[in-house]
């Protein structure tokens, strides 16, 4: 299996170019639902320890239904099959450059989630549009076991996140054990209590925000991800539903340019236009490097040739 890899700002990204199972034709949609149902093993395989790493998500690539994308491409991590992934497709983008197949420019993605445009400035530069993002439910609040009552929004970016805004926790990293521990018990509570999108659809996300000293810098933030580690970036669509809370609460204006920092103090720059549906179109601008272009194997006779699984 053929497989590059990059990072977005300290956050994994694993693209696969050959080697994976058919998922047919039609709807991406359709596709990662394959994928997700009949393909666990898979692309557990990619992830998981020793061959994948924490934190990182998969980017398989597939044939686009859309003719104006220059790719199809659905991501994953360890435990679940994503929407849309706003740092994959930073890192999917300096992929695509680095193997020859887009320039300097604008170009069209298509996810499960719809279509994206990626602008490449330079070398490691990229801004993503992302999907119409929305807030869904403004200060709702759980019963956290262990934590008592939490207060936050639900809003989707790509995916379902739950907002937190202030932390309670400050958003550093010597507190990150400590702040992933409360962001899982407050997905789990989210579960438990039904709060998720319009369709029941559960939150798969936590985003804790915090103030942060340095004036550029609009807030930190840190993101749960579905495989309980901490999204080393300031996370794509996380930054995209924190966008659309922002408009909602007319905190920030169209067209105005904020930098988000993650609990690492890598930074994206982000803005939004209006979107068509009453949501905000959210612009992501970040840097991705590309670490390595490999070929995985998996021999029938590893004895983890589907990864660590404890």
């Amino acid at each position: 299996m053929h497989v590059i890899d990059s990072h977005t700002g300290g956050e994994p990204t694993r693209v696969i170019l050959d080697g994976a199972p058919d998922l047919g034709t039609g709807l991406l949609a359709d596709r990662a639902r394959r994928l997700a149902t009949d393909h666990e093993e898979f692309y557990r395989s990619i992830m998981l320890e020793p061959r994948g790493q924490p934190a990182m998500v998969g980017a398989l690539l597939v044939e686009p239904v859309d003719a104006t994308c220059v790719t199809g491409v659905i991501y994953f991590d360890v435990d679940a099959v994503l929407g849309m992934c706003g740092h994959g497709t930073i890192g999917l983008a300096m992929t695509l450059a680095h193997l020859g197949r887009i320039g300097i420019g604008e170009h069209r993605i298509e996810t499960p989630a719809g279509v994206v445009t990626v602008t490449l400035h330079d070398a490691n530069t990229v801004t993503v549009q992302n999907i119409e993002s929305r807030r869904v439910h403004r200060d709702v609040t759980l019963d956290v076991p262990g934590h008592g009552q939490v207060t936050g929004d639900v809003a989707y970016g790509g995916n379902w996140f739950f907002i937190v805004d202030p932390s309670p926790i400050a958003v550093e990293s010597a507190n990150i054990r400590k702040l992933t521990d409360m962001t899982v018990a407050i997905r789990e509570a989210s579960i438990a209590q039904g709060i998720g999108g319009e369709q029941g659809e559960p939150i798969d996300h936590v985003i804790f925000q915090g103030a942060s000293d340095d004036p550029a810098i609009h807030s930190r933030n840190f993101v749960l991800c579905p495989d309980d580690n901490y999204d080393r970036s300031p996370c794509g669509t996380g930054c995209s539903a924190r966008l659309a809370c922002l408009a909602a609460d007319g905190a920030l204006a169209p067209g105005d340019e904020i930098t988000q920092q993650s609990v690492i103090g890598s930074t994206y720059r982000l803005s939004y236009q209006p979107g068509l549906d009453g949501g905000v179109i959210p612009s992501i601008t970040g840097q991705a490097y590309v670490m390595a272009e490999t070929t995985l194997i998996f021999p029938e006779s590893d004895p983890f040739r589907t990864g660590i699984q404890v």
